[in-house]
């Protein structure tokens, strides 16, 4: 190889390295074949594909409209796959994104407590409201004790309440055995929900590449798994993504594009 070639190589790989760096944004808008090992320096999987899986989330007690509306902007910039807010913001959040962007709302969040009428009341409302997407929070109480007929019975409801709309059971994998969340997988299968969830982000941890593992030998073919709670970023988010999940719960990814800009 000539000096001249390498010397020419060279000066390439310094440019995508500046591009990446600094211009990383603009290729994924306008470049469809870009992907995150241009990106990030190892990843392969496409940034685009990986935001389409995000439920862009904000769920904090202290949310404000003013931070639910920005999560809105980036949900629709982003292309993510809905936003998960409260669901005291979904009917103003509905008509701020008319049909640009789903609604994801929480019921029974965040301890899974509340009666099985109190969750479908929630879940009513929320649908009346505008949203697309429920995330509803299991009674932990009832896995503990072993009540299985009475936590198919409630999902079973919820999901004839949500009808066509997506229906995501979260069971908090931080409290439970192995084979509970494996009893979990078959309940959510047999109770017709469209995901089984990990976490709400406010349990003693949250998703763990065993978790989904564990889910994709036990949950039916017609269920999906959604990972929420701890993704650390674009590299977290590929592993989940490869291990099956077609939902990530987080907020960081967008975060992780958006630094990408400057």
């Amino acid at each position: 190889m000539s000096w001249h070639l390498i010397q020419e190589n060279s000066r390439v790989d310094l440019e995508l390295e500046r591009l990446a760096k600094r211009e990383a944004f603009f290729f994924y808008q306008f470049c469809d074949t870009l992907t995150s090992n241009e990106l990030m320096g190892g990843s392969i999987m496409e940034i685009k594909d990986i935001l389409s899986k995000c439920d862009h989330t904000l769920l904090k007690q202290t949310a404000t409209w003013e931070e639910i509306k920005a999560i809105c902007d980036d949900g629709m910039k982003y292309e993510t796959a809905s936003v998960c807010i409260p669901p005291t913001f979904v009917k103003a959040a509905k008509e701020y994104v008319g049909d640009k962007l789903a609604i994801c709302t929480v019921i029974g969040f965040p301890n899974g407590y509340s009666t099985t009428a109190t969750k479908e009341f929630e879940t009513v409302d929320a649908i009346k409201n505008g949203a697309d997407e429920i995330d509803m929070v299991i009674n932990m109480g009832w896995v503990k004790e072993q009540k299985w007929d009475d936590l198919l019975a409630e999902i079973s409801l919820l999901k004839k309440v949500c009808g066509e709309k997506i229906l995501k059971v979260i069971i908090e994998t931080c409290y439970l055995t192995e084979e509970e969340k494996i009893e979990m997988c078959r309940v959510v299968t047999a109770a017709g929900a469209d995901y089984i969830k990990t976490s709400t982000g406010f349990g003693t941890a949250g998703a763990t590449f065993e978790d989904i593992e564990l889910f994709a030998e036990h949950v039916g073919p017609a269920v999906k798994m959604k990972a929420a709670g701890g993704i650390a970023g674009i590299d977290d988010a590929e592993k989940f993504i490869e291990l099956g999940a077609d939902r990530l719960g987080t907020s960081r990814i967008v975060k992780a594009v958006k630094a990408m800009e400057k």
